[in-house]
């Protein structure tokens, strides 16, 4: 029987506090540091591998994390999850977006209907709805192609598939399956829609709509911003948009949309990237086929997930280690530090991910906690951060985990020799030298000059950012955060920490307001 025991309950939680500290720079010196990073590494899908050499563990460790994933019954309560048991209980929802790409057990079988084949009959309408816009099947009403599609949706409708657009959009044009340009609007601040206008060709364009519930104001807000440019264009907006939706929602069946694509309330909008909120626009973008293989490499993590043994378990094993840096090391942060401007835009849709599922201070049952839970998260590409925040990372007081990524292999193979190397082979020279540069320091009698080291990280390596790895990518870090919330219990599928404010704002547009909040609003002559 599967029990949900806070974090504090745990026997292993006080074996860890008990156990020896690991000195990095002993560790990560000379020839036992090489057979570290030889050791100390998980092999993924899709050519990835998960190093953790450079995290404070040692194979003691790593045994009692294996243990808490036991005592803590993590893969049981996965096992849970995509089996279709009620994970978010603040909201009394199932939790399946894995199904989206994958069937690890059972079918799930709810509001009458199989929810696998739901998922697949979405994504399969979506598919055909994509080929026949490539094909000219579906033109604007001049008869003619659309050539650039425009995703209107805030949070997890907007963060995951741009993030996951920019990954792929080089790798696209340089394998020639770049359907069509994707730009994205989200702010309900009205420069964000005014600037993606400003040069589109609207006549030529596809709008994509998302709403589960067909209520968000700042989504509404923008797509009545662009079917006003669309009117002025002189086009009719119904030839120009499709919305995904729910079934029950009032976008569903509604003649101001060419089509609509359905998704449900066991998806949560961060998770959505492999529901129809990212099917849709990525499809148009790159293709179905190559949507597909995202799914294929998120589908492949996801199996990876359930291994038994912690070694062999990328997503559980970083999960465990960075509960050991959160509650044990007493680390606030962890900075995701991709070696590739593809992925510029990943460390903000982990921000959202990681952040709002687990920023909580009650347990699963909505019970305080005394324990610390989820840790900041922020990020940016190397080396562009090399030049801006690293200096805190490696000189501030305070010491943050890192999350690299790397890849041997460039996505568009554009390159030049300059000084004996190339640019690829100098961008993967410098996260090799920072991960020892954080582990190892640099004695030195000035003192600015100093490097105290012992600042942990681990890697995310591949050979290359195709469209598999992205999926596996997506996957590891969702049952990482996953895996972190069963640890902590959790509920990390709601957000009602996002609800206040818009609460708030509704009351300040209605000038159902007093005191402070009034007096804000008059700075601002709502």
């Amino acid at each position: 029987m599967v029990q949900w025991k806070n974090y504090d309950e745990l026997e292993t939680g006080k074996k860890l506090e008990q156990a020896a500290k690991v000195d990095l720079k002993e560790v990560m010196a000379g020839e036992n540091g090489a057979q570290r990073v030889a050791n100390y590494s998980v092999p993924m899908s899709s050519g990835l591998a998960f190093n953790y050499a450079a995290k404070q563990v040692n194979d003691e460790i790593i045994d009692l994390l294996g243990e808490m994933a036991k005592e803590q019954q993590l893969l049981e309560k996965y096992e849970l999850l995509y089996n279709g048991d009620v994970i978010n209980t603040g909201e009394k929802r199932l939790v399946l977006h894995q199904l989206c790409r994958g069937q690890l057990g059972e079918d799930v079988i709810a509001d009458g209907e199989n929810k696998r084949e739901f998922y697949v009959g979405e994504q399969n309408k979506a598919y055909e709805f994509a080929k026949k816009v490539h094909s000219g099947e579906i033109t604007n009403a001049a008869g003619e192609k659309y050539t650039t599609v425009v995703q209107i949706g805030i949070g997890g409708s907007d963060l995951g598939p741009r993030a996951l657009y920019i990954v792929l959009e080089n790798w696209a044009k340089a394998n020639n399956t770049l359907k069509m340009e994707a730009k994205f609007i989200s702010n309900v601040d009205p420069d964000d829609a005014s600037a993606v206008l400003h040069d589109l060709d609207v006549a030529h364009s596809l709008f994509v709509l998302v709403s589960k519930s067909g209520t968000t104001l700042e989504t509404l807000t923008n797509e009545s911003f662009v079917k006003d440019a669309i009117e002025k264009a002189g086009l009719n907006p119904a030839n120009h948009m499709v919305a995904v939706t729910s079934a029950t929602s009032p976008l569903a069946s509604n003649d101001g949309y060419m089509a609509a694509f359905f998704m449900d309330d066991y998806i949560g909008g961060r998770y959505s990237s492999s529901a129809c909120v990212g099917g849709v626009i990525l499809s148009l973008a790159f293709g179905p086929e190559v949507y597909a293989r995202i799914l294929e490499g998120a589908a492949a993590e996801d199996k990876n997930a359930t291994n038994t043994d912690i070694r062999k378990n990328p997503s559980m094993l970083d999960a465990l280690i960075g509960v050991y840096e959160r509650n044990v090391l007493g680390y606030k942060a962890t900075a995701v530090l991709p070696y590739s401007q593809a992925l510029s835009r990943f460390p903000a849709h982990l921000q959202q991910m990681d952040m709002e599922s687990n920023g909580k201070s009650v347990n699963r049952f909505g019970e305080p906690i005394n324990y610390v839970t989820g840790p900041v998260i922020f990020g940016e590409p190397g080396t562009n951060g090399q030049h801006s925040f690293y200096q805190l990372l490696h000189q501030g007081t305070d010491i943050t985990p890192i999350q690299f990524m790397g890849f041997k292999n460039s996505q568009m193979g554009n390159d030049v020799v300059i000084q004996g190397s190339t640019s690829q082979k100098k961008l993967c020279a410098n996260v090799v030298a920072q991960i020892m540069a954080f582990a190892c320091g640099k004695d030195d009698d000035n003192m600015n000059k100093y490097f105290a080291g012992n600042r942990p990280s681990s890697i995310l390596v591949g050979d290359q950012l195709t469209p598999e790895a992205v999926g596996a990518i997506l996957a590891h870090f969702e049952n990482k955060v996953m895996f972190q919330g069963f640890t902590w219990n959790l509920n990390s599928f709601d957000q009602e920490g996002v609800q206040l404010g818009k609460v708030l704002a509704k009351k300040v547009l209605a000038h159902e307001t007093d005191g402070a909040l009034k007096a804000f609003a008059d700075l601002f002559e709502i």
